[in-house]
């Protein structure tokens, strides 16, 4: 087929099974491909939707300067489909994304601020804050607000949704996703249990984020905080666009583990995909007590292992962080980590 440009490609990606690294999982487990979109992660249906939304509303005009908060992937996105309707772009990111990230993001044209990672989401140096801060000081600013924007949920509600349920014929009983934002999640939890209240929406956090103990108590609990390095999954506040009531379990996993079982992944199955979805592949496996061989089960790969290369992908970079790689010690010896 011929496109009239890149953003007519966003979507339908493909819904592929998993056969090796599932092999003691009753039930069978299928990938959605996310990585597959033109910006290597499902940010791009997001980043179109609420482009278009904002002109459709008047928000956005010729001139006009988006600015984001991103882990990298929604930012990449905006600058996308920015570069395609001729807008430009300033992000903050917290200096945990990769460098490959910044790197794409750049390339792109647009302007990348980064702030600490370890800000609280109040503090004025936080992402979230100088954001804020830009988009009200930049003449034509547009403060895209992913988190709370609630476009991002019916993106997937839209499009995300509609295509699982079309691609197992209506047939998936679990479905398995990281929370960032919460739009991926909440958006296609949302179609999928208007068909069939009884799928099982699993949720995917990191140890470091609130979200857990959130859903579980309703608490948002600052001492849960910490540092993690999992990209795109947890979070330190409570999005507008995860919607608890949608979802039926919460599981966390470790850095380390995620990181594992994406290098697993690309090993067994030939699908390098991103630091969230080892996170989701992991949250599977500690789920499989509950799967029998009469379900279906729909794992979201948000993004591509390409914007991984520098880190979990990287030997050098998993030794340096203290995780275990088989035939080669945990910790770096010491005039490695002292270069």
């Amino acid at each position: 087929m011929i496109y009239n440009n890149l953003l007519e490609i966003i979507g339908n990606t493909p819904l592929v099974r998993l056969n090796k690294i599932s092999r003691n999982i009753p039930a069978p487990v299928y990938a959605k491909l996310e990585g597959l979109n033109p910006g290597h992660s499902a940010k791009d249906r997001i980043a179109l939707h609420m482009i278009e939304e904002a002109e459709r509303k008047g928000q956005l005009k010729p001139g006009s300067i988006l600015v984001e908060a991103t882990s990298g992937n929604t930012g990449f996105s905006l600058a996308m489909v920015a570069a395609v309707k001729g807008y430009k772009c300033i992000f903050t990111v917290t200096d945990k994304i990769s460098q490959e990230k910044i790197d794409m993001l750049s390339c792109l044209g647009a302007q990348v601020i980064i702030c600490p990672k370890n800000a609280k989401p109040e503090d004025p140096d936080s992402y979230y804050e100088t954001a804020k801060r830009i988009a009200r000081e930049t003449p034509r600013g547009y403060y895209v607000n992913q988190n709370y924007n609630l476009e991002n949920a019916r993106t997937h509600y839209l499009s995300t949704g509609p295509e699982i349920w079309e691609e197992t014929e209506g047939k998936v009983t679990h479905l398995l996703c990281s929370t960032g934002t919460g739009g991926t999640l909440s958006g296609t939890a949302q179609y999928l249990k208007e068909q069939n209240n009884n799928i099982k929406i699993i949720a995917v956090d990191a140890y470091g984020s609130v979200l857990k103990k959130y859903f579980e108590t309703g608490i948002y609990d600052k001492n849960e905080i910490k540092p993690y390095r999992i990209e795109g999954t947890g979070k330190n506040i409570i999005p507008g666009n995860l919607f608890f009531d949608l979802i039926d379990q919460f599981v966390k996993v470790t850095d380390e583990s995620a990181a594992h079982k994406a290098r697993k992944l690309a090993k067994t199955e030939g699908i390098l995909a991103g630091y969230s979805s080892g996170a989701v592949l992991q949250a599977l496996l500690k789920i499989k007590k509950q799967l029998t061989t009469t379900d279906l089960v729909v794992l979201i790969f948000a993004d591509h292992g390409a914007k991984y290369l520098g880190k979990i992908f990287n030997d050098q970079w998993m030794l340096q962080q203290g995780f275990y790689l088989h035939g080669k010690q945990k910790q770096l010896p010491s005039k490695v980590k002292n270069q």
